[in-house]
């Protein structure tokens, strides 16, 4: 296929996805760019902790681009706050999670590179994140939607 041969447009896949209180918005897909990248935009209302397990990824990285308010990122157990006009970088294997622990809410650009993951992902998850009403998710359903996109769950933090 020849560059001239490709349908442009914005915003392909303009569909808002809710988990819980979350939101994911796709700007590219892998689709929309021969698998070279995906980005989406995650709103975090503030004082919000993610429901989901923390996770690695072997098959791509992911550039967190921050908009407004301020998520706090932990990578390999380290917590890196990322604000508007900061950047972070994930790189491939590291175990990572995110909350908005600010009184604001939060917007951050997420990059993959190559596009190995997409917005059925985050469509399965919030059927499950959505079914708990507000409780934990189904772990074992969160974790086999992660292992089939790609994605492997952390084991949870021991308990005090």
């Amino acid at each position: 296929m020849e560059a001239r041969d490709i349908d442009l447009h914005i915003n392909p896949s303009d569909e808002t996805i809710r988990l819980g209180p979350l939101a994911v918005r796709f700007l590219i897909t892998g689709d929309n760019s021969t698998g070279s990248i995906a980005a989406f935009e995650l709103m975090v209302p503030s004082a919000q902790r993610l429901m989901a397990p923390a996770h690695s990824h072997n098959r791509f990285e992911e550039t967190i681009y921050g908009i407004e308010g301020t998520l706090t990122w932990t990578v390999n157990g380290k917590q890196i706050d990322v604000g508007p006009g900061q950047a972070l970088c994930i790189p491939r294997g590291a175990i990572h999670r995110f909350d908005n622990n600010g009184s604001q809410n939060a917007k951050a650009l997420c990059l993959i590179t190559p596009a190995a993951l997409g917005p059925q992902f985050f469509r399965e998850s919030a059927e499950v994140i959505n079914a708990a009403a507000g409780g934990p998710p189904d772990r074992a359903k969160m974790a086999e939607i992660m292992r089939r996109h790609g994605l492997t769950p952390a084991p949870p933090p021991p308990q005090a």
